[in-house]
């Protein structure tokens, strides 16, 4: 491990400081591409990991290549739009071949987006996007996908309601998803950047449930009784994405209400379920399921 060095994009961001965190773990070396004028606390955090820092303009290819020079694997966890998933990751490829990096791991970090429709989702279309240009180049590309973000559960994602003790589904409440939880996730992704023979996708899940093991999980973790909230049909989520995207579209936004209805509605339909899952690849991992997360935290109760 000591002779791999990788590159990390986003290390400043949620997911990315905590893949920062995973690397310096398991003792790997890193070198964080970071913003000029990033806040210096963030920059610290970063340095007591002992990463190295890389200053890079990230509108810059010369910059990107001198940053990623040395480097065994690029690891981007950057999030946004166009702009980033597409735009300035092409430029992180193109700079990591021009060094001669070999491996490539784009920020996907997602339901498993291969399998749905195109225009069923913008963030994932801008992914698949992304993906195309990324299996055309001449390096060795591994996508991790793992569902939705556990964390979510508990404030940005209105799945379970925990003041009326509701867990909300639009369709079949049988109808298993996907969670794993953000430093799992982490946990993953740093030992596929350590790992030289990744394959193209890999799958991971913390936890699998349906609408009604959700109840499960929220009703123990909690000690309190949650019910299924029948919010309608799959239809109609469909129709009320419609109109909230014409009544607030808000393109900028990152993660505007619709693009969180899209995700759930995926979801929902199946159609983007992990499988098979490569949870066993690192049997140090001990995945954190549902129920175990929503234990640890206080706002639930």
């Amino acid at each position: 491990m000591s002779a791999s060095l990788i590159v990390l994009a986003g290390a400043t961001g949620n997911l990315g400081g905590r893949i920062a965190k995973a690397i310096a773990a398991k003792g790997g070396r890193m070198r964080c591409l970071v913003r000029p004028g990033c806040p210096p606390d963030k920059v610290e955090a970063l340095r007591r990991r002992e990463a190295e820092i890389a200053y890079v303009d990230f509108n810059d290819l010369s910059s990107l290549t001198e940053a990623c020079r040395g480097g065994t694997c690029l690891v981007s966890a950057l999030s946004g739009l166009r702009e980033v998933i597409v735009d300035t990751q092409s430029r992180l490829l193109e700079g990591a071949l021009k060094a001669g990096v070999p491996r490539f791991i784009p920020s996907d970090f997602s339901i498993d987006y291969t399998k749905l429709p195109p225009g069923t989702n913008r963030n994932l279309d801008l992914r698949r996007e992304f993906q195309q240009r990324l299996d055309q180049a001449p390096i060795a590309a591994t996508s991790i996908l793992n569902g939705m973000f556990t964390d979510l559960l508990t404030g940005q994602a209105p799945v379970i309601l925990f003041k009326i003790r509701r867990v909300m589904v639009y369709g079949d409440p049988d109808q298993v998803m996907d969670f794993t939880t953000m430093d799992d996730t982490a946990a993953f992704t740093a030992a596929a950047a350590l790992d030289p023979s990744t394959p193209r996708f890999l799958r991971i899940a913390g936890d699998q449930l349906s609408s009604r093991g959700l109840v499960e999980a929220a009703s123990a973790a909690t000690g309190k009784p949650f019910r299924l909230l029948r919010a309608g049909s799959l239809k109609r989520l469909e129709w009320m994405i419609k109109i909230t995207r014409l009544l607030f579209p808000r393109p900028k936004d990152i993660y505007p209400p619709w693009q969180g209805m899209q995700y759930m509605h995926n979801m929902y339909t199946g159609r983007a379920k992990l499988d098979p899952l490569d949870n066993d690849r690192y049997p140090e991992i001990r995945w954190t399921t549902v129920k175990m997360f929503l234990q640890t935290q206080r706002t639930v109760r």
